[in-house]
């Protein structure tokens, strides 16, 4: 069992990019278990910025290129001694993880019993049975067999709001909806889709939606997207509607770039997990590996994802090239399957996001009682917006169910009322405690990627209307407009893009503003 006493804990990050986005509701249960420990993760440098912002990460120590050999090996255990780590949780399965933390002189050492480093583990965690357990549910199960509980967690990337607006000014000149393809996969050719077919994609959305296509890839892979750029139509290679980005992006830059995206189609690649750990709809492509293993996670909301994997009996076969000389599964994986899939997960409807507190109802604290629940009487004219086409969608904050001050059943009942005889869409609420940093609470952005996913919602064309700065912040995080409603707590906001006096007037700003 891990010593919960522990107040310095070191965790042995992996080394690949989509395995290190699965190791992420395992990080963040950590940092729930043990919110007063500080939590140090040891990764390699390109795998790093990844966790740059994660508040559930204290700090980041970067195993690089000096410490290679068993003299780095020696060097960065002694770095990693004078940080006086009283225990240490290896997510990467490799000796090497134990090896390092076991010269380092680590009191406790908690890792999987695998590569023949039991003797270096001080809590040696059999690996699990299950042969078909998602890989993030790999990373909870040795949590849960230490000890932590290890509640389930959708993967997220934090972005800060100065990275989303670079990447959108870097991007305004495009046309929407924009089309992200990632063509490569860091493992083998065996994951590749072809750049033909990728093409065909690329000139298919190009014309049907008006809009836009980015190609991302590694440096190692410009020559790829190279090949699919050529072999869009001509007439569609514009900078309106066509942009090769490959070998241009730093991580970061690319985890934003991804996030602006409307629909990304991938393989199964690093991009892949970064693409759902931002909240972008994607179509994936596997071929030799296992969608249960490592595609979109299962608890994906309301059907946000699409995976493409054939029925072939040689797949998967987890090679890194094909044995059989022929890429049967690639080849099975037609581009009309693919198109249907973009088809399905597009957003298109725009919206309006409405905060509760302030904004729908008067704001009594934290309401509890029907007694102190006051709708504003012009809530009717909500259904304008209805009519005009768009989806109410609201969204609230309510920590005082983490708090214990407010019941999470009536905090349902008041949300269903405004379903029910209001005309709202949907109610999403986030119930964390403030201190969780959880990707829900607003000004994350984690209730409306949720509902994009589940309504599918263009927020280019959508609104927030609130009483809050979080709420004007929300709208600039996922570039829709922002309206303040005086009838709350603020009265003003550098932020808003729209401040009026109360529900009336910000139906009709949108009604005007939108053309509809």
């Amino acid at each position: 069992m891990l010593d919960k006493s522990c107040k310095n804990l070191l965790v042995r990050g992996v080394n690949w990019i989509g395995d290190a986005v699965m190791t992420m509701p395992a990080l963040r249960a950590l940092k729930k278990a043990l919110p007063e420990t500080k939590i140090s993760l040891l990764v390699k440098p390109w795998v790093s910025p990844l966790f740059e912002h994660d508040p559930n990460v204290d700090e980041i120590i970067l195993y690089g290129d000096e410490y290679k050999g068993i003299i780095g090996k020696m060097k960065l255990s002694r770095i990693i001694h004078k940080k006086h780590f009283c225990s240490a949780i290896l997510f990467q399965n490799a000796f090497d993880a134990a090896l390092i933390t076991f010269l380092a002189g680590i009191k406790q050492r908690v890792g999987y019993n695998r590569d023949g480093r039991g003797p270096l583990l001080t809590e040696a965690v059999p690996v699990p049975q299950d042969e078909k357990i998602h890989h993030i549910h790999y990373y909870l199960k040795l949590l849960e067999q230490s000890g932590i509980h290890s509640e389930n967690s959708y993967p997220y990337i934090y972005l800060m709001l100065d990275e989303r607006l670079r990447v959108r000014k870097i991007l305004q000149d495009l046309n929407r909806p924009i089309l992200g393809i990632n063509p490569g996969a860091t493992y083998g050719s065996a994951k590749r889709w072809f750049p033909d077919r990728f093409a065909e994609i690329a000139n298919w959305f190009i014309k049907d939606t008006s809009g836009s296509v980015i190609l991302f890839g590694s440096a190692k892979e410009v020559e790829m997207a190279d090949e699919i750029y050529k072999n869009v139509n001509s007439e569609l290679r514009t900078p309106n509607s066509l942009q090769n980005m490959a070998g241009k992006t730093p991580l970061r830059e690319l985890i934003a770039l991804i996030s602006e995206c409307d629909i990304f189609v991938t393989n199964d690649s690093g991009p892949l997990h970064i693409a759902y750990a931002v909240g972008t709809p994607l179509v994936a492509l596997f071929g030799s590996t296992d969608p249960e293993l490592t595609g979109p996670p299962p608890e994906t909301d309301g059907n946000n994802n699409v995976v493409i994997s054939p029925a072939l009996s040689c797949s998967p076969c987890f090679e890194r090239t094909c044995k059989n000389n022929d890429m049967r599964c690639m080849y099975a994986i037609t581009s009309d399957d693919v198109y249907y899939g973009i088809k399905k997960v597009l957003p298109e409807k725009p919206a309006v996001f409405f905060d509760r507190d302030g904004t729908l109802c008067r704001d009594n604290g934290y309401l509890n009682t029907y007694d102190d629940f006051q709708i504003f009487e012009d809530i009717d004219n909500v259904k304008l917006l209805k009519e005009k086409g768009f989806k109410l969608i609201g969204i609230t904050n309510q920590s005082g169910i983490a708090r214990g001050i407010v019941d999470e059943g009536f905090v349902k009942e008041i949300n269903k009322i405004f379903i029910g005889r209001y005309y709202f869409n949907d109610f999403y609420y986030c119930p964390h405690h403030p201190d969780e940093h959880c990707s829900c609470r607003k000004p994350e952005p984690g209730m409306l990627l949720k509902a994009r996913g589940k309504h599918r919602i263009d927020f280019k064309k959508s609104y927030v209307v609130g009483d809050k700065e979080a709420d004007m912040l929300l709208a600039k995080a996922i570039g829709a407009k922002s309206i303040l409603v005086k009838t709350g707590e603020a009265k003003e906001s550098a932020n808003a893009d729209y401040i009026v006096k109360d529900l009336k007037e910000a139906v009709k700003f949108i009604i005007r503003d939108s053309g509809k």
